[in-house]
Parts: structure tokens; sequence; C-alpha cells
């Protein structure tokens, strides 16, 4: 009986030597091994690929439609501040600087598409009051010439 037992213990002894010597990542036949393979990861990045390059178009999308409604809404504070300077100085602004300094702008706004403050003017003999001497300013609009991919309209028509 002793022989067995210290035989036993012998190869528990053995079987825990090898266990201490065994070169990381290598396995015997039947062992487990935790991890992926190469072709799993390369799976993984292309699917986190195709996610990002999806991301970044809607992104830039929605980027571009805050700038068409800034320049909506900008032409529109714009347009009203014309019309405003006419009917109570009874003359036509002559510049979108004249706005700015009545009072009618705090300040000329910047072109979200063009990213400066060249605002194309139009200038018109157009009477808004029967009490109105000088024609000048009569409307405003953007001096991009690029196209909005959303309303398929030049931004200078709008």
């Amino acid at each position: 009986m002793r022989i067995g037992k210290t035989k036993r213990r012998s190869s528990e002894m053995g079987a825990k030597r090898s266990a201490e010597k065994k070169i990381p990542g290598t396995s015997t036949p039947g062992e487990c091994v935790a991890g992926f393979t190469l072709i799993e990861l390369m799976v993984v990045m292309a699917i986190m690929l195709v996610l990002l390059g999806i991301a970044v178009t809607r992104y830039e999308r929605a980027v571009l439609r805050a700038h068409e409604a800034v320049l909506h809404q900008d032409l529109q504070a714009m347009r009203q501040a014309i019309d405003n300077y006419t009917l109570d100085k009874e003359a036509a602004p002559q510049s979108l600087e004249d706005l700015e300094s009545a009072g009618y702008l705090r300040s000329v706004p910047t072109d979200p598409i063009t990213h400066a403050k060249d605002w194309r003017l139009e200038f018109k003999d157009v009477v808004l009051s029967p009490d109105q001497n000088t024609t000048g300013v009569t409307d405003v609009h953007s001096n991009s010439e690029a196209i909005s991919p959303f309303e398929v309209t030049p931004y200078s028509s709008w």
C-alpha cells in the first residue's frame, strides 16, 4: 500500500511541475484555452468600423441641418430688422452695419455656411410706407453658391 500512495503522490507532483513549466498560450489536447481567434477579432473590428462609418455620416448630416436652421433664423431676423428700420426711420438701411448701429441688430451675424459676414444684399426701389423717401437694402441672402442637400436649392436663393 505504501508503494501505491507514494506513486500517486509522485505522479501528482509531476503534474504540478509540468503545469508550472507550461508555456503560456499552448495547450494539450482536451484542454480548454480561453481567448479569441484572429478571425473573430477581425470580424468584430469590421463590424465596429461599419457602425462608426454610419455614426460619422449621421453626425455630419445633423451638423449641416443645424447650420441650415441657423441660416434660416439669421435671415429671418435680419429681414425683420430691415423692415422695422425702414418703417421707423422712413428710409431703408444702406448696409447691415446701419441696422447694428441703430440697435436693430446686436451684431451682424456670421453666415453659418460660408463662416464669414459676407451677406449678399439686395437693393430695390421698393417703398414700404408712403412716408419713405429713399431706397436701400430690401433683402438679404447667403453669399454661398452651394446647394442644400435637404431642400435642393442654393443657399443664396433663401
